[in-house]
């Protein structure tokens, strides 16, 4: 697990610490299915009873803002020429951090993260430039955190199908706060992962109608990963991510406002990167924090870094699909797993072939549907074959 970090701006003109940490969770599961914080258990029954009434009033206050628009607000005033730091430090206060507390955890420190990076701009020890990298992206990571929140809601709330319905509504008003960073890197690099999504969400939604959980279940998870190798290609991906960006451009203030945006845009990985790969996570931490010179980011080793990360939580999820199969949790484990393949395609081409990518992505569609039809000796077998590729990926990606 990361350890919480101080970050000092190299640039600044007086030393400004953040304290950040990664965006890991305690429970490898709960990384996956709920990244919503949870709240400390109390030994005395009358605290833990107010401080749900308090949640329950957060959370009712909150229906009455527009997030989005809020956003966008605090985005518009970064913007400008001259930032009116305390109108925007107000907003944050009034309308965006009890929500933003709402998704937080003692690991993620994002309230405290962006608390200290409104200050510092205020104070003009941090680059306006740098304050809204870190704003906007981790607000996003912020409306992830949200739409995962969601989706554990509907399957809490399963039997009502109109709360689901509302949940998974919620879900979509959230997605449309970050689709357009997934836009950008279906540009960038000719995918279709905003078409991947909305495919996952009609999923969702049929299966509400025809009341199959399962299929919710992978639906759902479609979203979540799509939306993660979003975040990978904005960050480690070759040849547009930020890493390769930040190693290519010459003016060192420019670069520095490239890596703070590397670095949030990151912080929506670490959590499920450290649960199954944490030495590649430390790794990719290091080189996008704010205290590692620019000049030493070096974009091979992060994505090399992913690479391994990426292909070792496959392994882990066909590991854990083996270990359960008959059950529903070995096909929902066994679609992450492809998931995690399709997350690193470019790379397993570079690394493996074209031949042997398309072979691995095959094993692991024809694993899926042997798991789905519960045809174990099949399974067994085309597992074998795809953890003997992708370990050969991670110790090949050294």
């Amino acid at each position: 697990m990361l350890k919480n970090k101080n970050i000092i701006v190299a640039f600044l003109a007086t030393a400004l610490i953040l304290v950040l940490a990664a965006c890991g969770q305690a429970d490898e599961s709960a990384a996956k299915e709920d990244d919503t914080t949870t709240a400390s258990q109390d030994t005395d029954a009358n605290e833990e009873e107010n401080a749900t009434e308090d949640q329950e009033e957060d959370e009712a206050s909150e229906e009455e803002i527009d997030y989005g628009a809020v956003y966008k607000e605090g985005l518009d005033e970064l913007a400008k020429e001259e930032v009116d730091f305390d109108k925007l430090i107000s907003i944050y206060d009034e309308k965006l951090q009890p929500f933003v507390q709402n998704r937080d955890s003692d690991k993620d420190n994002l309230d405290q993260t962006i608390t200290a990076a409104l200050e510092a701009g205020k104070s003009g020890d941090m680059d306006p430039a740098v304050v809204k990298q870190l704003f906007d992206k981790l607000m996003q990571k912020v409306f992830f955190l949200t739409i995962r929140a969601e989706f554990a809601e509907v399957t809490e709330a399963w039997d009502d199908k109109e709360v689901v319905n509302e949940e998974i509504e919620e879900a979509k008003e959230f997605y449309e706060l970050i689709k357009g960073t997934v836009e950008k890197r279906d540009a960038a690099y000719s995918t279709t992962l905003v078409d991947k999504i909305d495919a996952g969400f009609t999923q969702m939604e049929e299966a509400v109608t025809n009341d199959d959980s399962l299929a919710f279940q992978l639906g759902k998870q479609v979203v979540d990963k799509t939306l993660m190798k979003t975040f990978y290609l904005a960050t480690g991906a070759l040849p547009n991510g930020y890493a390769t960006k930040i190693a290519a451009n010459e003016d060192v203030n420019e670069a520095k406002v490239q890596q703070a945006e590397g670095w949030a845009f990151y912080q929506s990985l670490a959590g499920y990167l450290t649960g199954n790969s944490p030495e590649e996570a430390e790794l990719i931490e290091q080189q996008f924090n704010l205290e590692t010179d620019v000049k030493g980011v070096n974009p091979e080793t992060v994505n090399l870094a992913f690479v391994r990360g990426w292909a070792q939580t496959a392994l882990n999820e066909f590991e854990e699909s083996e270990e359960n199969l008959g059950e529903d949790e070995a096909v929902i484990t066994a679609l992450e797993g492809a998931l995690f393949i399709d997350m690193i395609d470019s790379d397993l081409k570079r690394i493996v072939g074209e031949d042997g990518y398309s072979t691995l992505n095959d094993q692991a569609q024809s694993y899926l549907e042997a798991v789905q039809a519960d045809e174990q000796d099949k399974a067994l077998e085309l597992n074998e074959q795809i953890v003997e590729t992708l370990t050969n990926v991670v110790e090949t990606a050294k």
